[in-house]
């Protein structure tokens, strides 16, 4: 849910016209081909219509349901959209509404669809790894998380494969990521890198949860030739597994364990 404080909503409601219902310009089809142009989602979907029918009610529902960054990215666009069309038409704009507005886009682009974004990057100096990592945050950054499970896949497997070598931990090159997150947390309770039963059940869970993306990233990826999964549940994935990752780094962070940055592994098989 986008959080606009009190002022914003004033701003939002005047610089977009929202007063009698209407949004802009915006017929029922126009409405609907611009949002779905500049974000991929369907305004018409029957949960946008819960508190009403128009224009303005269903925009009211969109900013309440879909995250910060995804509503920054339409008001981005609506932003434009009147820039443009009213400039082209010799329509005025107020100047302080348009600025306003834009600060707003601009404030909840910064949010994130997925809070642990920032922890999806190579631990090596691999070129193939850190353009893979690349990729996978270019997806998120254009709210595409269900196009890139493929990549954090094959970044997860990557990413485990350099922290089980830092660890003198022998592996198959094409052993399943499950089996690698497996010997990883073994060897690091054996070390005692884990100090709390709870965290120890948590990484026994999230083997699970690894486990389960095998079939994910064969069956509902573009791996190979299947129906994708859906937006939602690609991000609850994409959240579980970066966070998983962040936390895997926080515990490498603390015990210092410098081979990981220095490693120089080949990834020539993949």
């Amino acid at each position: 849910m986008a959080k606009l404080a009190l002022h914003e909503n004033r701003t939002v409601k005047e610089f977009l016209e929202m007063q009698s219902g209407y949004v802009l310009d915006f017929s029922d089809r126009t409405f609907r081909e611009i949002i779905g142009s500049i974000v991929n989602i369907d305004i018409d979907d029957p949960k946008f219509k819960v508190s009403g029918t128009s224009k303005a009610k269903r925009l009211r529902s969109f900013i309440e349901g879909e995250s910060d960054y995804t509503v920054g990215k339409l008001f981005k666009g609506l932003h434009a959209y009147k820039i443009k069309e009213y400039g082209r038409k010799d329509i005025k704009v107020n100047d302080i509404d348009a600025t306003d507005f834009h600060k707003i886009a601009d404030r909840l682009l910064e949010g994130k669809i997925i809070e642990h974004i920032d922890a999806i990057q190579a631990n090596n100096e691999d070129k193939d790894f850190h353009q893979l990592a690349k990729l996978i945050k270019e997806s998120i950054e254009k709210n595409e998380p269900e196009t890139a499970l493929d990549r954090l896949h094959l970044f997860l497997i990557k990413f485990l494969k350099e922290l089980c070598s830092s660890h003198g931990i022998t592996y198959d090159q094409d052993e399943l990521v499950n089996s690698l997150y497996g010997k990883y947390v073994k060897a690091i309770r054996e070390k005692g890198f884990i100090a709390s039963e709870m965290t120890d059940k948590i990484l026994k869970f999230s083997f699970q949860v690894i486990q389960a993306f095998n079939d994910i990233r064969n069956n509902k990826s573009f791996a190979h030739d299947n129906p994708i999964l859906n937006y939602d549940e690609s991000v609850l994935i994409f959240s579980n597994i970066s966070s998983t990752v962040k936390f895997i780094q926080g515990i490498e962070a603390k015990h210092a364990n410098t081979t990981v940055v220095d490693a120089q592994t080949d990834w020539g098989q993949f």
